[in-house]
């Protein structure tokens, strides 16, 4: 019986429990339904999330540096270049992060190849210790640049600048200006030109693997622009002869100051115009400020005998005076308004010529006299006095010239020999040009101009001839100024010295000046320098400034290939010369 009811047991099928299986199926489902449910939620109902996410660890954008535009003079010669240098910046998060103080002589390295204090980098790193940028120095050169690469400290990286390479240095100094440290225009040429020699960087959206590599150029964030050059009408070889020429003056007479500015009289262009005191632009240690202002348009002064000229020029237009006219300057004094006017000698009767020659006070007083003071300040506005040159550079100055109704009659005659007004070196040579141009008085221009701009007729061409003939005596034998004749290219010039103003009348120190055009047969340029100051004996105009006017104006037109003066043309001149005398 037991061994049957065994038999049974073996022979006894397992049975299936239903509702287990019924549990896993009905989870297996639901866990497929569930993912099936998310899957379509987040590739249907959302799914800009998961996208958004990705992009926030792989998007970047990144943008192309652009350097700055070349400057040139109108021959293509360098005047301001960018030089691609790094920047060395610290993200202390990184350095902490990674135990970067493990090696101190790697911070001791890097502190003498920066010639920086090494506290005063470590400070600038420990301050702050979840900061993520502080720089450690600007504009390492790329030398410098690959051995802090290989000191591989962590959290410590390098930037793509650039820096402003003048080549040469303190002779534009002033004119070109300079950028300061992130490279944008604060002086000079850069300053007025800066949105112009500026370009704007392109920026595109890449994806980037986790080294950092870009995998994938998406969309142009921002379009680009190329920097821009700028070419100017400065003439470097021109440049460089004048400012050796006023440095040299500066130096012997131990002037204060001296400008001299160049002038093509044809277009207005300005072929140079440079300073003394001047600075390296390329070093700025100790940089000082008088040294940076470009004194040839920013500093007024009286002219002097410099403005004769041109109040004879007003007097001839106007019809007030005959250029045959003869003028009685005995006994070399006259009596104005209660006050003298005085020559440096009795002169006797003079021609209109001789009256600029002499440079006679007394003649000029007359001159002034004989045509209303407002007409005479009228030609002096139309000259371009009391105006901008339209060179449109910053801190230019339009020097001082009074408008009112009510002049005594010492004041009228002090107009006329250099007194009671200001000009600019700029504004002299502008007005010299004027005479070289055919009476026509041109806007000046820094930049090298494609065609001959529009000028304004401001006196006769037969008047400004005139003048300038009357003129080349003040270089010949028993004029102001021997020093400033030039053999082969007769001189049209005239010399100043006028005394410095101070508070309650005039001081004990002088403005040497000398201004002309040349050649007179052929004008090219018109030449302005004036001394600030000499000190010394020799203070006067023509021995002061007449000698750097000669060799700038000598050179200048043998650069330019200008020819000398014919023996033909030269007898033709000088019997025109002779007679206005």
């Amino acid at each position: 019986m037991m061994r049957k009811n065994k038999q049974a047991k073996r022979k006894q099928k397992p049975q299936l429990i239903h509702w287990r299986l019924y549990v896993v199926v009905g989870f297996v489902c639901l866990l497929f339904t569930s993912l099936i449910g998310r899957a379509a939620y987040i590739q249907i109902i959302e799914p800009e999330k998961l996208r958004h996410e990705s992009d926030m660890r792989s998007l970047r954008t990144t943008s192309r540096e652009v350097q700055r535009g070349l400057i040139t003079d109108r021959n293509g010669e360098m005047l301001a270049v960018s030089v691609p240098v790094k920047a060395v910046y610290a993200d202390p998060k990184v350095v902490y992060d990674k135990n970067g103080f493990a090696d101190m002589r790697l911070w001791e390295a890097l502190a003498d190849v920066l010639h920086e204090p090494e506290d005063k980098i470590l400070s600038r790193v420990q301050a702050n210790p979840k900061r993520r940028f502080t720089y450690l120095k600007r504009q390492v050169t790329p030398a410098v640049a690959d051995y802090i690469k290989k000191l591989k400290l962590p959290g410590i990286y390098l930037k793509a600048e650039s820096r402003r390479y003048y080549p040469t240095s303190e002779i534009t100094a002033q004119l070109i200006g300079i950028t300061n440290i992130d490279d944008v225009g604060i002086e000079g040429i850069e300053n007025t030109y800066n949105d112009w020699l500026t370009g704007t960087p392109s920026k595109q959206k890449v994806r980037k693997s986790r080294d950092g590599h870009v995998v994938e150029r998406l969309d142009m964030v921002q379009e680009g622009e190329s920097p821009n050059d700028l070419v100017l009408s400065i003439d470097q070889r021109i440049q460089q002869l004048a400012y050796r020429e006023i440095k040299r003056v500066t130096e012997i007479n131990q002037a204060t100051s001296a400008s001299i500015v160049v002038i093509d009289v044809n277009t207005g262009e300005v072929l140079a115009m440079a300073n003394t005191p001047s600075y390296n632009p390329n070093s700025r240690d100790n940089l000082q400020s008088y040294r940076m202002r470009n004194r040839a348009l920013t500093d007024a002064y009286e002219p002097g005998s410099t403005i004769k000229p041109f109040v004879v020029a007003a007097a001839l237009e106007a019809g007030t005076i005959d250029k045959d006219q003869i003028f009685k300057t005995s006994p070399g004094r006259i009596r104005i308004g209660g006050k003298i006017v005085r020559d440096g000698r009795n002169y006797g009767d003079l021609s209109l010529g001789e009256v600029l020659v002499h440079s006679s006070n007394v003649g000029m007083t007359k001159i002034a006299l004989s045509m209303p003071v407002q007409e005479l300040l009228g030609y002096y506005q139309a000259m371009g006095l009391g105006n901008y040159s339209g060179i449109n550079l910053a801190g230019e100055s339009t020097g001082l010239l009074h408008d009112r109704r009510r002049w005594s009659e010492f004041e009228r005659a002090t107009l006329s020999f250099g007194y009671a007004l200001t000009v600019t070196p700029l504004q002299i040579a502008r007005m010299y040009a004027m005479l070289g141009g055919k009476g026509v008085l041109y806007p000046s221009s820094i930049l090298k101009l494609k065609k001959k701009p529009e000028g304004v007729q401001v006196i006769s061409p037969e008047v400004a001839q005139h003048v300038m003939e009357m003129l080349i005596g003040v270089t010949e034998a028993g004029g102001t100024a021997r020093k400033a004749h030039i053999e082969g290219y007769p001189v049209a010039g005239k010399t100043g010295t006028a005394r410095k103003a101070v508070a309650g009348g005039y001081g004990e120190d002088y403005v040497a000046l000398f201004a002309g055009v040349a050649p007179v047969h052929n004008p090219r340029l018109a030449i302005a320098v004036v001394v600030n100051e000499p000190k010394g004996d020799r203070y006067y105009g023509g021995d002061v400034a007449g000698p750097a006017f000669a060799k700038v104006m000598s050179g200048a037109l043998q650069m330019l290939n200008v020819e000398p003066i014919s023996s033909k043309e030269k007898v033709r001149l000088e019997s025109h010369v002779r007679r206005t005398e």
